[in-house]
């Protein structure tokens, strides 16, 4: 018997090449799941940083309200705060045209090199891991429900407009050509603003000012280690390809988060005599912040400059903060990310390096990149500070933020979920 035509038909099209979904490139893609997967490992690492700074009667409502920020975030983000990210949208917002992730496929776009759905997975550990940074300056007395609400009303009107202005060809940031790798603007100056006008508007802790034995110096060297690793993912990922930039990203990373922690403990040692390891552990910190929105616009001799820089000024605001202004900028949010924040921002337009990627600062005859740097800080500045005083106040109409007094007292863990770290 003959074979049939469906089997012939069957058999010649098994011999003709398989088309490929376009330009997607194996490298780049491997390398971007990779980092989106050591940028996830940053939150948990973030959630034993902060942790570890608290009392032992606040530990599991620390950890809680960085852990569950995963969950809620990640959908949240991919519901409607992609879209309102990345969407088309006019300069401001995006729309709802990725809404429920349509649209969001295999198929590279542009010049892009790996998926569309990738993209959003990367850019979605942006998005949780940025509202988690904001509850070190309110620890140990908000209501795990309220933060809830304060998380995703925030993530909705702060970050994700913010990201649309700065990482969209058409937001209005981006068409003043504004230059921010890895989240300056995106993430650190957003949190680390928000977290300013949060810890003004909740107010101190009752015994603000007297000692408080943190709970494990070795959870905070351990979230520090974590958010370190994790960190050359959110920097080097941010290329969004397997080449010289992410390259030129990842030494930079490690340079300035380097030169940081020697400054910081430096300072230390001169203003205090003795040098801590959790001074440390937040030095590296602050120098991760302040490299990432230059990482890859910036030769090494300027990262470590510029982590020297933080270790410094970082290290003095966060006295200031607490001693001179009384402000209960409970783990030094501001300091670390509102300032480390601006540092990067502004260290652009002085370091930047077109040779690198990105435009040329100052230093490299670039005459006008400063100026835009340093207008685009001061609009996502306001516009973080202004938000989050709006969305406390709408939240507070609902309910309660802050725990009692006597909750306070006795510890959150107890009060807000029924447990404690220490089991007694």
């Amino acid at each position: 018997m003959l074979p049939s035509k469906k089997f012939l038909a069957a058999m010649l099209a098994s011999l003709l090449p398989v088309p490929a979904l376009a330009a997607i490139n194996g490298a780049d893609t491997t390398w971007v799941m990779v980092a989106t997967a050591m940028v996830l490992i940053m939150t948990p690492g973030l959630a034993f940083f902060y942790a570890g700074m608290v009392r032992t009667k606040n530990v599991v409502t620390t950890l809680s309200q960085s852990f569950l920020a995963m969950g809620v975030i990640g959908l949240v983000w991919a519901v409607i705060g992609y879209s309102l990210a990345f969407g088309g949208g006019d300069a401001y917002i995006g729309d709802t045209t990725h809404y429920m992730l349509r649209g969001v496929g295999m198929e590279p776009e542009g010049t892009a090199t790996i998926p569309p759905m990738l993209f959003m997975m990367f850019q979605m550990m942006f998005a949780i891991i940025t509202p988690a940074l904001i509850t070190g300056a309110f620890a140990e007395r908000v209501r795990f429900q309220a933060w809830l609400l304060i998380l995703v009303l925030w993530s909705l009107a702060v970050y994700s407009p913010v990201t649309h202005w700065v990482w969209t060809a058409g937001g209005f940031l981006a068409t003043m050509g504004v230059q921010d790798f890895a989240g300056g603007l995106v993430v650190h100056m957003t949190a680390g603003f928000s977290a300013l006008a949060a810890a003004i508007v909740i107010g101190k802790r009752r015994d603000f000012g007297s000692a408080a034995k943190p709970y494990n110096i070795g959870m905070i060297l351990l979230g520090t280690t974590l958010l370190w690793f994790g960190w050359f993912g959110f920097n080097a990922g941010s290329a969004l390809a397997a080449n010289g930039q992410a390259v030129q990203a990842f030494t930079n990373t490690f340079l300035a988060s380097a030169a940081a922690m020697v400054m910081w403990v430096l300072v230390d040692h001169m203003k205090d005599g003795k040098p801590t390891l959790i001074g440390a552990c937040i030095a590296v910190v602050a120098g991760l912040i302040s490299i990432t929105p230059a990482a890859g616009y910036v030769t090494a001799e300027s990262a470590i400059i510029i982590g020297l820089l933080a270790g410094f000024i970082c290290n003095s605001v966060a006295r200031i903060v607490k001693g001179r202004y009384a402000v209960d900028d409970s783990l030094d949010v501001f300091a670390c990310h509102g300032v480390g924040g601006l540092i990067g921002v502004l260290a652009v337009g002085v370091f930047g390096d077109a040779a690198v990627g990105g435009a040329n600062g100052l230093l490299n005859g670039g005459d006008s990149l400063l100026a835009t740097q340093a207008t685009a800080a001061a609009i996502v500045a306001v516009y973080s500070m202004v938000l989050t005083v709006i969305i406390l106040k709408i939240v507070g109409l609902i309910m309660p933020i802050r725990v009692s007094d006597a909750e306070e007292q006795a510890g959150l863990d107890a009060a807000q979920h029924g447990e404690r770290i220490d089991n007694h």
